[in-house]
């Protein structure tokens, strides 16, 4: 029985990108099906390639980050290297890239000349601020984007400097809305008469879509929302707890019929049955009290035995998962969120799992993160050069 096509098929994608929030959104489509092809340049390719731990060489993120993708060399300072990208561009349902502002332009390569080439392309660019506004040109990572889009004011505990999340958020928020931005663009192109148009994405302002009530909060109120650590003031309880055996448990109670239940369970029925705490207003008004009570049952019990009482009473909890926890999670085992995949030599290993997972189309991993150029020969044939010509390039620096 063969596999239904995965519902990006069909679809060509370029990625003009390094590192984490081009390189990710790609990623997002090749999971998918489309036929996405790399360019690196030929003095080391991405520098992903090198990062965070590295097996025999090669960054393990690396595996995933590429998974599904051809890896073509191009420098494209070279003439022909731009040439070939033009062939490739005008055949191509979207560009991928996340250069800073006005590098593709002094290459000849930005978006006038691109969309004249193939006028149905559309273009996603990533960049720390957008194309347009008086900071474009500015170099901007992703830990630029959480701290001008409000992430890290908000971000640890009142008496404390602001912290950092512990991945690369910013860019893997940006590449998020790249995706989403790139598919209405095909969808407007397939609906509204093939134009093709760009997606301007600025990694300050994928975080800050994402701050839910923080704007309106200010201007009405002049409000600005601190750092508050573990508990969301206005909704409570919702926190992190430590268990007798020094574990950690997010427990989230703030539904009223929840709230009732939980305090039922860990026998405080003088909290469960107060008619102050019976929504959550009531409850917010209260919140130290309330926490104070909670701290002190879950200091009593083992983290497991939390869990079991939490589960029985139906209260939305979880212990704060290791990469270690997950490995043996029967959660993640089910719904196929560990992978396994083999590494160049032979050697298996686990990777994460496909997100989302479409019931009739899904997404999954047809090879790890290629080899720098691997695929560079099949693709300059597949554009009638032949072997005398692609040497040619690779004496010449081009590939």
């Amino acid at each position: 029985m063969s596999l239904p096509a995965k519902p990006l098929a069909g679809l060509k994608v370029i990625e003009l990108g390094t590192l984490i929030a081009g390189p990710f959104a790609s990623r997002i489509c090749a999971e998918f099906g489309a036929d996405v092809i790399k360019i690196e340049s030929p003095d080391g390719g991405d520098p992903l390639r090198k990062w965070r731990k590295l097996y025999e060489g090669t960054s393990l993120w690396w595996f995933v980050q590429a998974r599904n993708k051809q890896s073509l060399t191009l420098n494209l300072k070279h003439p022909e290297a731009q040439a070939i990208l033009k062939q490739l561009v005008a055949e191509a349902d979207i560009v991928i890239e996340n250069f800073r502002p006005g590098v593709l332009e002094k290459l000849g390569l930005g978006w006038e000349v691109l969309h004249a080439l193939n006028p149905k392309l559309v273009m996603v660019r990533l960049s720390g601020f957008g194309q347009t506004g008086p900071m474009k040109d500015q170099p901007g990572f992703g830990a630029v984007g959480e701290s001008m889009g409000g992430l890290r004011y908000i971000t640890g505990f009142k008496d404390r400097p602001p912290v950092r999340t512990g991945i690369s958020i910013g860019d893997s928020i940006a590449a998020l809305w790249g995706v989403i931005g790139a598919l209405m663009a095909l969808r407007h192109r397939e609906v509204n008469g093939g134009q093709g148009q760009v997606v301007d994405v600025a990694l300050y302002e994928a975080v800050f879509a994402m701050m839910e009530s923080l704007v309106p909060e200010f201007d009405v109120f002049g409000f600005i929302r601190e750092r508050t650590g573990n508990i969301m003031p206005g909704i409570t309880p919702s926190s992190i707890h430590t268990s007798a055996d020094g574990k950690h448990v997010q427990i989230g109670a703030n539904g009223d019929a929840i709230f009732k239940r939980f305090m039922l369970a860990i026998g405080r029925e003088d909290l469960a049955n107060d008619p102050q705490l019976a929504d959550n207003a009531g409850r917010d008004a209260r919140r130290d009290e309330l926490y104070a009570a909670i701290d002190v049952w879950v200091r009593s019990l083992p983290l497991d035995a939390v869990l079991a009482v939490l589960q029985q009473a139906e209260v939305p909890a979880s212990r704060i998962y290791s990469a270690e926890d997950m490995f043996s999670d029967p959660q993640f085992l089910a719904r196929d969120m560990l992978q396994k995949a083999r590494l160049p030599d032979g050697k298996e290993f686990r990777m994460p799992g496909i997100v989302p997972k479409l019931s009739e189309t899904p997404g999954g991993t047809e090879w790890i993160g290629p080899q720098l150029g691997e695929h560079t020969a099949a693709i300059l044939a597949r554009l009638g050069y032949d072997a005398a010509a692609i040497a040619a390039l690779k004496n010449a620096g081009t590939i």
